[in-house]
């Protein structure tokens, strides 16, 4: 019996990674690299049979092919990941392994095969429902007519907070996640923060997101207490880390 990892098109393993999302019931950070044309397809074989792909990406989106974002087994052939994946490394030639901490079987393979590990990303999801109230505050879909303070961060949102007829926050959520995950996003203007003005926006936004039959999820910087404070306020919780390792040389 032969085990190889041959490289393929998207198409051919799409069935393979339903099986992925379908396990790993949560946002996939880097979803939208495959429709986005962002990456390489390799195809696992044993004896004959598909038992499971890797995905290859450029390191932090560029043009090349050198980084391991994805790893799936069927669960009868897991047993086999750890050789499976070191011959992926071999046939993609990849220098970095980027996972989700929450994607238990990469995250083993990164401390198997990688080193220089690191998180640089914070990851959440949905944990409960919040009730901050705020007076005077106002939660509307954004008008044309609105004028919006410059955005240092974050992209001006389809919602907003309005304040004595002042824009004083927006935000929305992104859908090019895997279904049904959404991702949030928002910005105070800078003379009002630290007025509890992000989680009320945030737990606002929750509920747009369920509205459209999404779920909503969020991700911020390591160093960004705020953020990761205003977060969990809103009823976010901590789900993981996005790691990130160079590949060990393999003697």
């Amino acid at each position: 019996m032969t085990l190889d990892v041959t490289k393929t098109i998207l198409k051919e393993i799409l069935y393979l990674r339903n099986l992925f999302l379908q396990e790993n019931n949560f946002q996939i950070r880097y979803n939208s690299r495959h429709e986005r044309g962002l990456t390489d397809s390799y195809i696992v074989m044993y004896d004959k049979e598909k038992i499971g792909y890797g995905s290859v990406a450029g390191y932090e989106n560029s043009d090349d092919r050198d980084t391991v974002f994805e790893f799936y087994i069927i669960p009868s052939f897991r047993h086999l990941s750890s050789a499976a994946f070191l011959k992926l490394l071999h046939s993609s030639k990849a220098l970095f392994i980027e996972c989700q901490s929450n994607d238990f079987l990469l995250t083993a393979l990164l401390y198997e095969y990688g080193q220089k590990i690191h998180a640089n990303t914070i990851l959440l999801e949905e944990s409960s429902t919040s009730d901050i109230k705020i007076d005077k505050i106002l939660f509307r879909k954004r008008s044309e007519n609105d004028v919006i303070f410059e955005h240092k961060a974050e992209p001006v949102g389809d919602y907003v907070l309005e304040l004595n007829n002042e824009v004083v926050a927006t935000g929305g959520f992104f859908l090019h996640y895997n279904m049904p995950f959404a991702d949030l996003y928002m910005e105070v203007k800078e003379d009002c923060r630290r007025k509890g003005l992000g989680s009320f926006l945030i737990q606002e936004l929750k509920k747009q997101c369920y509205l459209t039959g999404r779920v909503p999820a969020a991700r911020t910087g390591m160093e960004n207490v705020a953020s990761k404070a205003t977060l969990i306020k809103a009823g976010l919780k901590i789900a993981g880390f996005l790691l990130l390792g160079e590949i060990k040389l393999q003697r």
